[in-house]
């Protein structure tokens, strides 16, 4: 069987995405290759459910899986031993809750922890995100040892829709505890929904599970056209507020 693709052009359109190869190919999910990498092309590709996933060396790669891996903030699971984490982490004078304070930072510290198997966080990728950033559209979350960075996570927010892209961690259960910030962030402003993309055992443990294309498509396409959540400000009181329903 022929698994073709198309070949993009910057400036071209996607195809739709019911169009990326299916289950059984050697590729599920892949949509596209080639284009342009840039905050323009990312936010047209975000509001159609479309996100770039390669390796340096590979052609600019275009995915929309079917099925869709997401997380429903509200049902995100918690372990005792995650509470404990997070509850030191929230209440300690030595650590802190952030939003939106080192985001290249924390891109460059997602790609460098995968750098042993290969990293998509491009220079050119962290540049056309930092740009999403700087348009209100791309933002991290950071967990702080005093002046250090010790855990990070960013994604794309647009509308109501909340894509997460990767996460960080240098201590136990920084990243989980990131995560939770997240969903208790989201579950205030009406996010219903994180996507996370690929289907993985960490994110089927922390609650996330796969949902139909057809069905996150059509969330995206409501989520997106929603008002924008109006403020990213946060610290350490936010977060015990926020996740008060899992600590």
């Amino acid at each position: 069987m022929n698994w073709q693709i198309p070949r993009l052009e910057p400036g071209d359109d996607f195809p739709p995405a019911s169009q990326a190869l299916p289950a059984l190919s050697p590729f599920p999910g892949l949509l596209a290759a080639g284009g342009q990498l840039d905050a323009d092309t990312l936010e047209r590709a975000y509001r159609q459910g479309i996100f770039p996933w390669f390796s340096p060396g590979e052609p600019l790669l275009w995915w929309s899986t079917d099925p869709r891996m997401v997380l429903r903030p509200e049902q995100l699971h918690v372990t005792r031993s995650l509470k404990k984490s997070a509850r030191r982490f929230g209440r300690s004078a030595d650590w802190h809750l952030r939003i939106d304070t080192a985001f290249p930072r924390v891109m460059q510290q997602c790609g460098a922890q995968r750098a042993d198997t290969g990293t998509w966080i491009t220079p050119d990728m962290l540049q056309a995100y930092t740009t999403l950033h700087a348009r209100g559209l791309a933002h991290s979350f950071e967990l702080w040892e005093g002046d250090a960075l010790r855990a990070g996570l960013y994604g794309v927010c647009i509308g109501r829709m909340f894509y997460g892209e990767s996460m960080f961690t240098e201590v136990s259960d920084g990243s989980k505890t990131l995560l939770m910030a997240l969903c208790g962030f989201c579950l205030r402003q009406r996010i219903d929904l994180i996507d996370c993309q690929q289907q993985t055992d960490y994110l089927a443990q922390m609650g996330a599970a796969p949902i139909a294309r057809d069905a996150f498509l059509h969330h995206v396409a409501q989520a997106t056209r929603q008002s924008a959540v109006p403020g990213w400000q946060y610290d350490d009181s936010t977060f015990l507020t926020d996740c008060a329903r899992w600590l």
